[in-house]
C-alpha cells in the first residue's frame, strides 16, 4: 500500500520547490518503504556523511567540524527536509567517511547522504543513486616541484600513490595494465595519507582528482614546493549519493540542487569555495568554472560517466 505520509512530504516538497517542473514521482517508488524521508520523521535525525580532507568540498575546519562547498549545498537540503517532514528539531549527525566505505555505510543504512567528493559513474550506480551533478574534474598527479615529473610518461616505472576506494586508483591500475607503465601502484586511506607518501618521498606523485590536489598543494606549508602536472584523465562528474530506489528523497535533493543552479546562489557557493580564502588556512584554489559545470548549470543532469 503507497505510503500517505510519503505522499504529504512529496506533495510538500513539491509546494515549496513550485514551478520547478521536479513534482513527478512515480506511484510504484512511493511504495517502497523503507524511505528515508519516513525514516528521518521517525527518528529525528538525519546522518550526513563528509569527507576529512576533501578541501574544498569536504573537509574537517579549524575546529574540527565539517565545512566545504557539498556540505553546504547538504545543509540546505537538510533545510528542505525539515521542512518537508514537520520536523524544525531535526538534528543533523555528521558521520566521516572514506572512498572505502562511504558506499557500504550509505546501504546500510548509517549513512541517509553523503556529501563529499564522489564521482557519479555507471559502476557505482548499480549500488546507490546520484543526485544532480554539481562539479567535473579530471585525474591529475600532484609532484615535488623539482621533480621534473610534467606528465603521465615522467611516470614510467615509478611510485604513484592514490587513494583506496577512489575511481582514480581504478583508473590508474588500468592505465597501468593497458600501457605497459612499470608504476608501482601504491593505496592510502585518504588523500590527507596520500599527501603525506609524497611528501615523505614514499611516493613520486599522488594521482587524484585535479581540484583536490589544488587544494592540498593550498594547504601545504610551502605551496610552491609542489605541482599539479599532467593533462586530465578521464573527466568525471561529482554528486551527491543517496540510496537506491528512493525517488521521493531523490526528487526533494534535485530539487534543491536545481533552485540553487536555476538561481544565482549556486554560482555564490561557487565563488565562495573556489575563488575566495576558506578556512582554516585562508587559501584560494583560484578555480574558475569549468565549461562542463557551466553546461551543467542549464542541463540539470545526474548523466554518470562511463
Amino acid at each position: 500500500m503507497r505510503s500517505t505520509f510519503t505522499q504529504r512530504m512529496v506533495l510538500a516538497g513539491c509546494r515549496a520547490l513550485s514551478g520547478l517542473g521536479l513534482c513527478l514521482v512515480l506511484s510504484s517508488a512511493l511504495a517502497q518503504t523503507p524511505l528515508t524521508l519516513e525514516r528521518v520523521k521517525a527518528s529525528g535525525q538525519i546522518a550526513v556523511g563528509y569527507r576529512e580532507s576533501s578541501v574544498p568540498f569536504s573537509y574537517l575546519d579549524g575546529s574540527g567540524l565539517p565545512t566545504g562547498f557539498s556540505w553546504e549545498i547538504c545543509g540546505r537540503i537538510v533545510e528542505q527536509v525539515k521542512r518537508v517532514t514537520g520536523r524544525a528539531d531535526l538534528k543533523v549527525t555528521p558521520v566521516a567517511v572514506t572512498s572505502q566505505n562511504r558506499i557500504p555505510l550509505l546501504q546500510n543504512g548509517t549513512l541517509d547522504i553523503e556529501c563529499g567528493s564522489t564521482t557519479n559513474n555507471s559502476e557505482r550506480a548499480k549500488q546507490v543513486a546520484f543526485a544532480i551533478n554539481y562539479f567535473y574534474t579530471g585525474t591529475r598527479f600532484l609532484v615535488n616541484a623539482s621533480s621534473g615529473v610534467q606528465s603521465l610518461d615522467d611516470l614510467k616505472g615509478k611510485r604513484v600513490v592514490s587513494t583506496t576506494g577512489s575511481t582514480n586508483y581504478q583508473i590508474m591500475r588500468n592505465l597501468n595494465a593497458r600501457q605497459n607503465l612499470g608504476i608501482e601502484l601504491l593505496g592510502a586511506r585518504d588523500h590527507s595519507d596520500s599527501f603525506l607518501m609524497v611528501q615523505q618521498g614514499r611516493a613520486d606523485a599522488f594521482a587524484m582528482d585535479d581540484v583536490l590536489l589544488y587544494g592540498l598543494k593550498a594547504g601545504a606549508n610551502n605551496p610552491a614546493q609542489w605541482a599539479v602536472v599532467g593533462e586530465p584523465i578521464q573527466v568525471e562528474p561529482y554528486a551527491i549519493m543517496l540510496r537506491k530506489d528512493d525517488a521521493p528523497f531523490k526528487q526533494l535533493v534535485d530539487g534543491v540542487l536545481t533552485q540553487l543552479m536555476k538561481g544565482s546562489e549556486f554560482e555564490s557557493l561557487y565563488k565562495k569555495w573556489f575563488q575566495s580564502p576558506v578556512p582554516p588556512k585562508g587559501i584560494n584554489l583560484n578555480a574558475p568554472m569549468s565549461k562542463d559545470l557551466q553546461t551543467n548549470l542549464k542541463e540539470l543532469s545526474d548523466r554518470p560517466a562511463l
